[in-house]
């Protein structure tokens, strides 16, 4: 039986956690960018706000939402990191 050989790149890639992000940003992201924002959860709050939720396996997957936020020109207002069980579990949610 062959054995398994670990990723060459990154030998501790499969090790390697989920952490979960929240972003808030102002105003309400319309629902027509949820596509665009693959693998995050939209939360649009009754503030106002708009929260996306994701995972991301390192910073480089944060950044690229946050270049996202930033190329739609919507005020960024908080990022956190949270427990991976407090993240929301539909694709798209809206908050009455």
């Amino acid at each position: 039986m062959p054995e398994q050989m670990s990723d060459p790149i990154d030998p501790q890639r499969e090790q390697t956690p989920l952490i979960v992000y929240q972003i808030r940003v102002q105003g309400h992201l319309s629902l027509q960018w949820a596509e665009w924002f693959e693998e995050v959860t939209i939360t649009l709050e009754e503030t106002g706000d708009t929260l996306l939720t994701g995972s991301a396996v390192d910073q480089a997957r944060l950044y690229s939402w946050l270049r996202k936020v930033r190329d739609l020109g919507m005020p960024l207002l908080s990022v956190i990191r949270v427990e991976s069980e407090q993240r929301e579990h539909s694709s798209i949610n809206h908050s009455s």
